[in-house]
């Protein structure tokens, strides 16, 4: 847990934030924002509506809030809810033509007590004295400059979202509660707080309601968040009473920090506090929605307008679970694929459950790099559907490249490539002169490429003997193939490929598109067969792209060896 999740490579700036309205927009874009409807540009457009129905709504500066658990580094989940925040409050910028100001406020709920103690922390035993004390209150066992366990964490959340460049503004629940930030609605609480029971009991067990408080004090005798009932709260005074862990009666403010609010509570009297117009959370929250909203208005706000996403699954449809670790984490995405890939992700249908799991990371760079390299060619209604641009909030890089990721893979596998130098000896025929400094991306994509294809594709990988009629197939690619130009492009080796395949009758499609009597279409056999046997895989790519970038003398040997039964034999 000492060090953060990293990011992008310090040169790889391509998710960086700079001021949301950077550059003034084109009147094609300008244009066509009223029709737009991709989805933070639908919620922007009801954040809107809540804000002219509030009085000074028109006036006030915009307020965009995210939280943060510090019990933890931050993670995928962190990730996400800041960049889609950032979608919805870019496309608000959009629509309101840069006129009203707006803030990202990332809250860290510091003042929670420490519950349990997390696995991957130094010394353990360290830290069990000072269970159930406020994150800020535990000391910090890594050492180093931070104070607390609860500050460590914190500065891991600010090291982590500048990493991405985000804009936002940090704020600690232990700090706005100690410096009465927050005094004038707790005060307010203990006025209403038969107001607030009355929401939150019919939401508990019989058992719990006989002991709920929304007020947590913080016992003057152990420093910890006390769950106990209180005796009395005095609205006049602002105080509570309550027993403490040695058996006897305190009294507490409720301001200063002396007393916290349980978390359900503390959600809607956040709202009402800051004045929160927008924030989103998980469908897990969707139940308390309610609750927090209740709350948010007996304290004299106006509850946000708020945006629930979904859950992520494992590859089995499993709700993904970080003691399980059955997920994939924040690190683990950034060792193998670009952090647009991972903001992709995040863009697309954030309303649906979805997978997340290692084998969908290729297909997801390689969506991100389409996006973007479509973009350039998009009229102005296009492109504001495109996700790059809301990934990059309105100005994404240019960067189309020669080559897929998927198909670097497949170059790592057949040419068995440990290093950098030796794929852009590949990459070069097709993109002569082309180099690492002149194409930063492509470079980290090719490093993406060598660790994916060793870790997961390497040790899944099961070439096989082909059969007569494979055999025979394969000698006569290998064979047409010697017959190509030596510098054939994809699109020609792609059609010496098919007309083999059509050849064979086992391969032969009379149903393919565009098949006739005289040249009946290629089944996916054909390429299955290929991809299999030469391959150690069940799909592969486009396979003319393939022997352009890998050569054709090259494929050439590899058909030899799969012949041979080298390539099972290497195994």
């Amino acid at each position: 847990m000492g060090p953060a999740p990293h990011g992008p490579p310090a040169d790889f700036l391509i998710l960086r934030q700079k001021p949301l309205l950077m550059t003034a927009i084109s009147a094609d874009i300008a244009a066509a924002l009223s029709h737009a409807k991709a989805w933070p540009f639908e919620e922007a457009r009801k954040l809107i509506k809540r804000l002219d129905r509030l009085p000074g709504g028109k006036e006030k500066t915009v307020l965009f809030e995210t939280g943060y658990g510090p019990s933890g580094l931050p993670h995928i989940g962190t990730f996400g809810e800041v960049a889609r925040t950032t979608m919805v409050r870019h496309a608000f910028e959009l629509l309101t033509d840069g006129k009203r100001k707006t803030r990202l406020l990332c809250f860290s709920d510091d003042m929670d007590g420490m519950r349990k103690i997390p696995d991957n922390v130094p010394d353990k035993a360290f830290l069990e004295p000072h269970l159930h004390k406020p994150l800020t209150s535990v000391p910090n066992p890594f050492g180093g400059d931070f104070a607390s366990f609860g500050d460590h964490n914190n500065a891991m959340l600010r090291r982590f979202l500048d990493t991405f460049g985000f804009q936002y503004e940090f704020a600690s629940a232990t700090d706005y509660y100690k410096s009465g930030k927050f005094d004038a609605m707790l005060l307010r609480a203990a006025e209403r707080y038969d107001q607030i029971m009355t929401v939150m009991l019919p939401t508990l067990g019989a058992e719990r309601q006989a002991t709920y408080s929304p007020f947590l004090p913080i016992s003057p005798t152990t420093g910890r968040v006390l769950y106990v009932p209180m005796k009395k709260v005095d609205a006049k005074h602002g105080t509570v009473t309550f027993e403490d862990e040695d058996g006897t009666e305190a009294t507490l403010p409720v301001t200063g920090g002396h007393v916290k609010l349980q978390w359900k509570p503390d959600f809607g009297m956040r709202w009402a506090a800051l004045g929160v117009d927008f924030e989103m959370f998980g469908k897990d929250h969707q139940t308390n929605a309610v609750i927090y909203d209740k709350i948010c208005e007996i304290l004299g706000g106006v509850a946000p307008h708020h945006f629930v996403y979904e859950l992520f699954l494992d590859e089995h449809g499993q709700k993904i679970s970080k003691s399980k670790g059955n997920g994939v984490t924040m690190d683990q995405w950034l060792d193998y694929a670009t952090p647009e890939s991972l903001a992709l992700y995040m863009f697309q249908k954030p309303r649906e459950a979805k997978r997340l799991y290692f084998k969908m990371i290729p297909q997801k760079v390689d969506e991100y790099l389409q996006f973007l390299a479509a973009f350039p060619r998009q009229d102005a209604k296009q492109k504001l559907e495109n996700p790059v641009y809301h990934i990059h909030s309105g100005n994404p890089p240019a960067a189309e490249l020669p080559i897929t990721f998927v198909l670097l893979l497949n170059l790592v596998s057949a040419s068995n490539a440990h290093d950098k130098s030796v794929l852009w000896g590949f990459i070069r025929r097709i993109a002569p002169g082309a180099t690492p400094e002149e194409h930063p991306l492509l470079d980290h994509l090719v490093g993406y490429a060598i660790r994916y294809y060793n870790d997961f594709v390497k040790p899944q990988k099961t070439f096989r003997e082909p059969d007569e009629v494979e055999r025979s197939a394969l000698q006569a690619l290998s064979d047409a193939l010697g017959k190509a130009p030596a510098d054939a492009g994809a699109q020609d080796l792609m059609t010496i490929i098919y007309d083999v395949g059509r050849s064979v009758p086992r391969y032969q499609d009379p149903n393919a598109k565009g098949a006739t009597l005289e040249r009946p279409g290629v089944s996916n056999a054909w390429f299955n067969a290929i991809y299999q046997v030469l391959l150690g895989e069940e799909k592969g790519p486009r396979f003319g792209s393939f022997v352009e970038l890998y050569g054709i003398e090259n494929t050439r040997q590899l058909i030899a060896d799969a012949l041979t039964g080298k390539l099972v034999a290497a195994e």
